[in-house]
This record gives C-alpha cells, structure tokens and sequence, in this order.
C-alpha cells in the first residue's frame, strides 16, 4: 500500500510524507476494534491488573475477563459451578478468590491454565466433594483455602500436585476423618486448620491423631480440633485423647481361642445337618410306605352274581 502518491511526493517533500505517513498510522490504530480479552468486563472494574467482579450478582464467571490480570475476585456472586476451562486464558493469574458464592461442582478441568496460580479461595461455598484431578492445573499453589463448606471427604490424592502448598484451610465442614496418606504429598504445608468439623474419634480417627502429634505447630488453633462422637468424647480435643484410646485399634480380630471355635464348631454344625437330613429322609419314606400299604384298592362289581353277593348281609 503506498502512503503517498505520486503528486503528493512532488508536491511535499519527504519530511512532510513522513508525517503523513505516521497520521495514516495513528488513525489506523485507532480505528481497530479492541481484543474483548484484553479490556475490562462491563459489570467489573479493573485496576492495574486486579478484576475486582465482588457483590455484582454473578451466576456465571465473565467469559471476557482480561488475559493480563493477575488478580481476579469474585467473592459474594451468586456463582453455582466452575465449568470446564473457566479460565483458559488467564495464563498470569496469581490470586482467584470466589469466596460467599454458592459453588457446587468444579469441573475436573475448571483450573486449566492457571499453572502460575499461588492463592485460590474457595471457601464459603456448597462443596460436598473434590474430584482428585481438580488441582493438577495449579502445580504452583501455597494458598488453599475451602474453608466453611459441605465437605464430607477428602480423597487422599486430591493435594498430591501440590509440592509448594503452604497453607490449607479445612474449617468448618462435614468432615469425620483423614487417611494418612493425605499429608504424605505436602512437604511445604506449614499451616493448616482443621476445627469445627464432626470428628468421629474411633479407630478411624487415629491417622489424624497420630499426624497432629507430630505436626502441633502447623496447627494454629490444634485445641479446637475436637470429637463429634461418640458421645462420651464430645468436645474433647483430638489430641488429648492419648495414645492408650487406641490400644485396642490393633488388636487382631480373631483371637486364637475364636479360631478353635470355629474349627470345632464348623465340622460339627455340618456333620449335625447331614444326620438331620437323613433322618427326615428316612422319616418321610416310611410315612409313605405306611400309607401305600394301608391303602387297597377294590374293583366295584359288575356282574349280576357279584352285584348279589355283595348286597348280602355280612355274617354275623
């Protein structure tokens, strides 16, 4: 495309064409339609890389959030799933907070493209589970917070891409237990809370136990850690129920005086059954040959002598 013609060039001289040339090229630019990726959502504000999208009644995450933010909060929306590749674009996101929505179900892929992702808030939301491949798109997260949801469990896989995770929040959900695998793949983990949730302190607790003794100072508020039930340790911490409570977690199920029981008493139940069949058996087949032999049969007469001689009376 030639920015002067051939008049203009002999009737301006090459300073001037070059200044017409830049004028073409401003105005070009300015005529070209924004990248809707790399403005700001209408309903939220941005300011030098945060989105804040908070209290704007939300249902659903903007799908035209700006591709250079590096803070993204949408506390207090109206927010019910995280759908597949929610945040495709937002490569250089630091910070998502989703706080007071009323978040379900995160799809197994909601996270994806958010590998520089440090701190994510879920709390306050409806979860009642995590699938184990939710955090694989968040390899650099330390800040981890679900804090006061529905969660009735954890799989034991569902932090095991998280090496650099600092601190985890688990307060106030539904959970009763945790495997000790759980805290196996958290090597950076250096706070976590884990109060107001119904521990069920039975044997199944004893992992925890056994983790929290050891890990006391990761545990801000460790007293306030307690027993749901049974009753009689309700309100209890988990940590003062002492090693002792657990003596008989390790008790085999059967004791050697059972097994010689049940090896006593198998064969004799079977043989006992076997003599029971056979003499019902037997039974039942000398009824029936009781019967056959009290039952006869009598052909009715039919000729006029018989006929006779039956009608006659019996002597007497």
């Amino acid at each position: 495309m030639a920015w002067c013609s051939r008049n203009q060039m002999l009737l301006l001289p090459a300073k001037g064409c070059r200044m017409l040339q830049t004028g073409y090229i401003f105005i070009a630019v300015l005529l070209l339609p924004l990248s809707p990726s790399s403005g700001c959502p209408a309903v939220c504000s941005c300011s030098l890389g945060e989105v804040n999208c908070m209290d704007r009644r939300l249902r659903l995450v903007p799908d035209d959030l700006p591709v250079n933010a590096t803070t993204i909060l949408l506390d207090y929306n109206s927010i019910a799933v995280l759908q597949n590749r929610t945040f495709m674009g937002q490569h250089k996101l630091q910070r998502l907070s989703l706080h007071s929505n009323v978040i379900m179900s995160v799809h197994r892929q909601a996270l994806v493209g958010l590998g520089e992702l440090e701190e994510l808030d879920l709390s306050g939301n409806s979860l009642t589970i995590l699938l184990p491949e939710t955090f694989f798109p968040v390899p650099s997260l330390t800040v981890l917070n679900l804090g006061n949801n529905k969660l009735v469990s954890l799989d034991p896989e569902l932090l095991g891409a998280l090496p650099h995770l600092q601190t985890l929040s688990l307060h106030g959900n539904a959970l009763t237990s945790l495997s000790s695998a759980f805290f196996e793949n958290l090597p950076a983990l250096h706070s976590i809370k884990l109060d107001n949730n119904p521990w069920v302190c039975t044997c199944g607790i004893e992992p925890l136990f056994q983790w929290l003794t050891d890990n006391a100072d990761k545990v801000p508020d460790l007293k306030s850690v307690s027993c749901k039930l049974p009753a009689p340790l309700a309100q209890y911490s988990i940590i003062d129920i002492g090693n002792e409570s657990f003596a008989h977690c390790h008790e085999p199920w059967l004791l050697p005086h059972d097994y010689a029981f049940f090896l006593l008493i198998g064969p004799s139940t079977f043989l006992a059954s076997i003599c029971t069949c056979v003499l019902v058996g037997s039974i039942a087949v000398a009824c029936t040959k009781m019967w056959m032999a009290s039952y006869t049969y009598q052909r009715p007469p039919t000729t006029r002598a018989e006929r006779q001689r039956a009608s006659r009376p019996a002597c007497r």
